[in-house]
């Protein structure tokens, strides 16, 4: 039987099943060490730098343990790899007898009961809808697992998809109609019923937080938990230990009351009429807000009048409303449905008036129709670290960029497991071989309104000498898009922008096109795999420290101050360290890797925190020259050129 320690042998399970299987010593000691926390029910913090291998380390020793195991990662693109390529090929050679399952949120699985209710409400939507919901039937006739991420004939943002899939809010559980048919619950059933069960940090927390009462029982029966991406997880446990109520709930939900009483029951008239009242209270309440997104702290414009007036009335609608739906209750379980969801939706918007409360931070953040108001805790090390002490299993986080500096406190204490084993793992990669990081001199302040001029020029220098793929990384929406329209005019290459298109898709014609230059914000800037000469450099606009105005960051900096904790150096330091570290990651994704970093922010040598950015950063040959860092650009690409030829005359 193979064993952790044999498993990664030159000569072991996974050599014999792999081509080119290479031993790795930081990976099998991370498997050790993995496999020694899972046997005495311990905790383990793992930093495993690119090219460790960490998706195996924590794999083989979850595979041959024993007891039901959880494998939650950040992104669904992590998630759909583990279960369709990583874990198959793994379980095949070491444990072909576990039984594995995928189990995502609600939202991507196809409801039968609201493909139903849309189908005969179908006259209320628009021709657009209509035939996106043509095409739903049609594959619903011949899914098995109901996964809408197979629908490919629609966009991921579909406008019929949140017609047809559900939320915690409209689910009716077992009262549905066509419960036992349930592509949601077969779902569940399988992961109950499976050793190991892959899902994401976000179904994660929402079964901690036991917000979505149906699936409250998986996280109790599992022995083993691994967080992959782990650096995302006190952001996200914060999320589901608050409460959200936004404008889109609300007028989802009128909406639905409204299309309820023009078909199935045309004598609540008076429900849809407040209903009416209660859509045209939150568009005004979206106007209060500027146009363009935001947001803002909420303490500070609840005090406004006009805003305060404006909520008053938004709260006495949605009061009356739940009182006229109180009549009519045990006539149709949808309307009942509607009728719990309007008085959860008035029990968190009187919550979220009430801002005296202290431990947490009260915000909001808009789109260009809707208002979403949030109590969020400042920390959540309390809830998160009781948790795990009470429960009894192991616990495995890791990721490649969890550590400051060398050590993990930030992270530890965040989450409340300051007792927990660490293990810091770097990258096999040569990296002052394959990489460049450069430094430009003379470069204007961050804060200069007219420094993309210059990122413009070093990006176009940049863009000229390379043969392969470029990523411009930015902290801001408005300096990517003041840069987008310049090179679209001075470059003759494909420029992809950020939001003109999907993420998947982007990335796909990124690859794809082999010399493109791609511009994106946060959601690049990780989870972001591109390999060989489509990318072989990274830009990086400026520090990434978090936004002055984000409300949660100036509850936690005011909460540090009343302490008196520094907030720089234990809050907003670490937090842009490691959110620049996940950029800089970007690059190097290969042992055959090799291309420039290029960081436009003369913080990192003119401020004393400067080296703490640069001793967390891959050990890079360094250069403060451009013309340095171009000329080994010029390098990589005639290396790709005479390779290329090479593989063309063979």
């Amino acid at each position: 039987m193979a064993t952790v320690l044999s498993v990664f042998k030159p000569t072991g399970e996974l050599a014999q099943a792999i081509t080119n299987f290479q031993p790795r010593a930081a990976q099998q000691q991370m498997a050790e060490a993995i496999a020694a926390t899972v046997k005495k029910k311990g905790e383990l913090v793992v930093e495993a730098e690119t090219g460790t291998g960490k998706t195996f380390a924590y794999l083989a020793p979850v595979l041959l343990g024993k007891g039901k195991a959880i494998v939650s990662t950040g992104t669904k693109n992590l998630q759909e790899q583990l279960f369709h390529r990583d874990l198959p090929m793994l379980r095949k050679v070491l444990a072909p007898e576990k039984v594995v399952a995928l189990l995502k949120g609600r939202s991507n699985y196809l409801c039968l009961h609201r493909m139903e209710q849309a189908t005969q409400q179908a006259g209320q939507f628009s021709k657009d809808i209509q035939n996106q919901l043509i095409t739903v039937k049609r594959w619903a006739t011949s899914t098995r697992s109901g996964d809408v991420g197979e629908l490919n004939a629609l966009a991921e943002d579909a406008s019929v998809l949140p017609q047809v899939t559900s939320t915690q809010d409209n689910c009716l559980g077992r009262d549905c109609p066509v419960y036992e048919d349930c592509h949601l619950v077969k779902a569940r059933k399988e992961a109950m019923e499976a050793d190991i069960v892959v899902v994401n940090h976000h179904l994660f927390f929402a079964d901690m937080a036991l917000k979505d009462t149906g699936f409250g029982e998986l996280i109790p029966s599992v022995d083993t938990v691994v967080f992959d991406e782990a650096h995302q997880i006190p952001d996200i446990a914060s999320q589901y230990f608050g409460e959200t109520v936004s404008s889109r709930q609300l007028t989802e939900m009128c909406e639905e009351l409204q299309r309820l009483c023009m078909t199935e029951l045309k004598d609540l008239s008076q429900a849809s009429a407040m209903a009416r009242t209660l859509l045209q209270a939150l568009k005004d309440w979206r106007l209060l807000f500027p146009r363009d997104p935001m947001r803002g702290n909420w303490r500070d414009w609840r005090k406004k009048p006009d805003v305060a007036e404006v909520a008053e009335r938004v709260q006495e609608r949605l009061t009356l409303l739940t009182d006229v739906m109180k009549t009519a209750i045990g006539r149709n379980k949808d309307f009942d449905n509607l009728h719990e969801r309007a008085e959860q939706h008035l029990t968190i918007w009187r919550q979220l008036m009430d801002v005296d409360r202290t431990g947490y931070s009260f915000w909001f953040e808009t789109t260009p129709r809707h208002v979403s108001l949030h109590q969020t805790p400042l920390s959540v090390a309390k809830t998160f670290g009781g948790y795990i002490k009470r429960n009894k299993m192991s616990w495995v986080f890791t990721s490649a960029t969890l550590a400051v500096n060398g050590k993990f406190d930030y992270f530890t204490k965040r989450l409340g497991i300051d007792d927990a084993d660490t293990l810091l793992l770097e990258s096999p990669f040569d990296f002052a071989k394959q990489a460049k990081l450069c430094l430009p001199r003379y470069l204007p302040e961050a804060n200069d309104p007219n420094r993309h001029q210059m990122l413009t020029e070093i990006a176009e220098q940049c863009v000229k000498v390379n043969r392969g793929g470029t990523f411009l990384l930015f902290t801001s929406h408005r300096m990517l898009q003041q840069m987008a329209a310049i090179l679209r005019d001075r470059l003759d290459r494909d420029i992809l922008v950020q939001g003109e298109s999907g993420k998947t898709e982007l990335l796909e014609t990124f690859t794809k096109k082999g010399n493109a230059v791609l511009l994106g914000t946060s959601s690049f800037w990780e989870g972001v795999d591109v390999r060989g000469e489509a990318l072989r450099c990274v830009i990086i606009d400026k520090l990434p420290f978090a936004s002055p105005d984000d409300p949660l960051l100036n509850a936690r900096v005011e909460d540090a101050r009343l302490r008196g904790v520094d907030a720089f150096s234990t809050i907003q330091l670490p937090q842009a360290i490691i959110a620049l570290k996940q950029g800089a990651g970007r690059l190097i994704r290969d042992k055959d890797d090799s291309g420039v970093l290029i960081v436009c922010d003369s913080r990192l040598v003119t401020r004393q925190y400067g080296k703490q950015f640069l001793s967390s950063l891959p050990a890079m040959s360094r250069t403060r020259d451009l013309n340095e860092a171009l000329s080994f650009l010029a390098q990589v690409a005639e290396k790709d050129e005479t390779n290329n030829d090479e593989l063309i005359s063979n």
